[in-house]
């Protein structure tokens, strides 16, 4: 007999609407990032202190800006293709199965696709309140306003 669970939702993850938006970048920065195609999973359910992405990045692209965030901790993991982690301390091939994790403060990274085909991956963040995003590379910051959304600023802290 098949227990029914009522408080419980599961859906094939490819299946979750993508993001309506591929980047939330400003323009300037929006076009390293195309093709990318994220599916926010932990908004399906209704999670408020985890974000879960599946982000599926062609050949050519980048998953992110390279970057590091103040106060949240994030997680990948690798379903398929070949990546380059790129970190503070240099590059690194990943492969299906591989995972790698970066705590707050901690080194900035990004994973770019210098393959021929698609990777596809998990990412995940514990959603901190009150986080920033540096990106060491770019004039760009990303900031929590007193809403609990986030804003683009220049490292001056003008807006975009």
């Amino acid at each position: 007999m098949q227990d029914v669970l009522k408080s419980v939702i599961a859906i094939p993850a490819a299946e979750a609407a993508p993001r309506p938006v591929p980047s939330h970048y400003p323009k300037a920065f929006a076009g390293h990032l195309q093709g990318r195609v994220k599916h926010p999973l932990g908004d399906v359910f209704g999670l408020k202190n985890l974000g879960v992405n599946l982000t599926r990045v062609p050949p050519g692209a980048v998953s992110s800006l390279h970057h590091r965030h103040t106060r949240q901790d994030e997680f990948v993991y690798v379903l398929e293709g070949r990546p380059t982690l790129v970190t503070d301390d240099g590059e690194m091939e990943l492969a299906p199965g591989m995972c790698a994790g970066f705590p707050a403060d901690g080194a900035a990274h990004h994973l770019q696709n210098l393959t021929d085909t698609d990777v596809v991956f998990l990412e995940v963040g514990d959603r901190a309140p009150e986080d920033t995003v540096i990106y060491p590379a770019d004039d760009l910051e990303s900031v929590s306003g007193p809403d609990g959304k986030r804003r683009f600023t220049h490292k001056d802290g003008t807006p975009y």
